[in-house]
């Protein structure tokens, strides 16, 4: 079925959502750092990148995946080395805000993380979600290597179009340097689940997760 978007974008026109900008602009409150899942030395693991708006949205969404040993919200994809939230939210960097994946691929591949991706963003609005407006909100895909750059390719011609009806804008580049966020802006939604943008914009992504992927899920126990 195809994903109904009248609801929220109803919810933006009178005001009920908030964009995350504006709550990144004044929260700077010491934050408790969840424990990444510990990854064994010897444990063959891969890294996806991908920019799908707000990166709080993205990494609260695949923390619940199970075999997702780690998320990193960053930024990737502009040409100032080494850039702040300050200076990714001009719009001016090319960097996009994003989160990067550790995944072990012996219990979720990288086209599953993928159908979570197409779920959980609007992959057909041009540097928006929701009320976040700018390039650093892009949808993109960055790749490693040329088996992520067609699956990527394959995902977005079949998968994504049987989930949304417009056309697919998601950007599919290779990736460059990730530069990690501020230390305020990791675990973001662990750590501030009351705060009006986890409850309105990040939960449903959430409850799509949780309702769609019920055999993706980590225990919640």
């Amino acid at each position: 079925m195809k994903f109904n978007k009248v609801l929220f974008f109803l919810m933006i026109s009178i005001g009920i959502t908030s964009s995350c900008e504006s709550q990144k602009s004044t929260d700077h409150k010491p934050v408790t750092k969840s424990p990444d899942q510990t990854i064994p030395n010897d444990m063959k693991t891969e890294i996806a990148t991908f920019g799908a708006g707000c990166f709080w949205c993205v990494e609260a969404v695949f923390q619940e995946l199970k075999g997702v040993m780690k998320v990193e919200s960053g930024y990737m994809g502009g040409t100032l080395p080494n850039p702040t939230y300050r200076d990714v939210c001009t719009g001016n960097t090319g960097h996009a805000e994003v989160a990067r994946i550790t995944f072990d691929p012996s219990v979720i591949s990288y086209e599953e993380l993928l159908e979570v991706l197409w779920t959980t963003h609007d992959p057909t609005t041009m540097n928006r979600q929701g009320a976040d407006a700018g390039t650093q909100y892009r949808s993109v895909i960055f790749y490693y290597n040329d088996e992520q750059k067609r699956k990527a390719e394959d995902s977005k011609a079949e998968v994504a179009p049987t989930i949304w009806d417009q056309t697919i804008v998601t950007q599919i580049v290779p990736a460059t340097t990730f530069y990690p966020a501020e230390e305020y802006h990791q675990d973001y939604y662990a750590n501030n689940q009351n705060q009006g943008y986890c409850k309105m914009v990040i939960n449903p992504k959430i409850q799509k997760v949780r309702t769609k992927f019920k055999d993706k899920l980590k225990d919640q126990n």
